[in-house]
């Protein structure tokens, strides 16, 4: 039943995350927090966080940790099937329609339509994070790592990724 519920979890993300893997983010993060509570919000953030910093598609990387962490290895190889099979199947299936109307206005006005949606999600998403950091570590150290990051990221010009790490390793040395 467990695996049931893995591909169900990750299936779904999978087909209604149109534009990759961070739209993917909320939809995952519902599904794993709020529907079937594998973990917390807290958890889910830090899983996040530190996805960000590997290399790959961070939807995959989500599937494949928490399916392993739910159900082992036929977890992880189930939580990662759902993931990418939609995408495979539309892949294969719809490339052709796709092609033939990749110039159509009303696509052009859907894709147009989809991205404020995938804005608002990101922005809920990111909102939470920020409550649950808020409320775990504290108003001082939320907002270190706030400013700290948007210094590093924006007027240093730090990879993302190294910014991350960072701050996981802050959250590890100050925060435990």
């Amino acid at each position: 039943m467990i695996l049931l519920q893995l591909f169900i979890a990750f299936f779904i993300p999978g087909i209604v995350g149109y534009g990759g893997g961070p739209p993917s983010i909320p939809l995952i993060q519902n599904e794993v927090v709020s529907r079937y509570g594998w973990m917390t919000n807290q958890d889910f953030g830090e899983l996040v966080a530190l996805s960000n910093a590997l290399p790959g598609p961070i939807a995959t990387k989500l599937a494949g940790q928490i399916g392993y962490e739910v159900a082992g290895i036929p977890g992880a190889a189930v939580a990662l099937f759902a993931t990418v099979a939609p995408t495979v199947f539309l892949m294969i299936v719809l490339l052709n329609i796709l092609l033939k109307f990749k110039d159509s206005p009303k696509v052009k006005l859907l894709t147009k339509l989809i991205k404020p949606t995938i804005a608002i999600l990101l922005a809920v998403l990111a909102y939470d994070f920020f409550v649950t950091s808020w409320e775990g570590a504290g108003s001082i150290q939320t907002i270190i790592l706030i400013v700290g990051s948007y210094v590093l990221l924006e007027v240093v010009k730090v990879h993302p990724a190294l910014v991350i790490l960072g701050s996981l390793l802050y959250g590890a040395i100050i925060l435990s």
